[in-house]
């Protein structure tokens, strides 16, 4: 299984190139992506850290499928979820979806 760092770079190399909204980032030490300005998605450790409506990430959370994520204050961030993608399409998806809601196309 390809570690989440590395999918995560292939799917920012691919989002760089293809989309001029995104621009690349550092962000609590990682590689990250921004739109607008704004940071959308990046990884900590061998995580995905992604930007979604609150609800979607509640819903992530509930299906066991993301984890809360907290920056360090002590308390979770309500449009910030961390995933553990396990192949390209999964991280692309997520990174995508995060990209839409930031960009207001969801």
């Amino acid at each position: 299984m390809p570690s989440v760092k590395k999918l995560f770079d292939e799917v920012a190399e691919y989002f760089i190139a293809t989309d001029e909204r995104v621009q690349p980032g550092k962000i609590l030490h990682s590689k990250g992506l921004k739109c607008g300005g704004k940071f959308f998605a990046f990884t900590r450790r061998e995580e995905l850290v992604v930007k979604l409506a609150q609800e979607r990430v509640a819903q992530l959370i509930a299906e066991g499928t993301g984890d809360p994520f907290d920056a360090g204050k002590g308390r979770p961030m309500r449009e910030w979820v961390v995933l553990h993608p396990t192949d390209l399409a999964s991280c692309t998806g997520y990174v995508a979806e995060a990209l839409a809601f930031m960009s207001g196309t969801r």
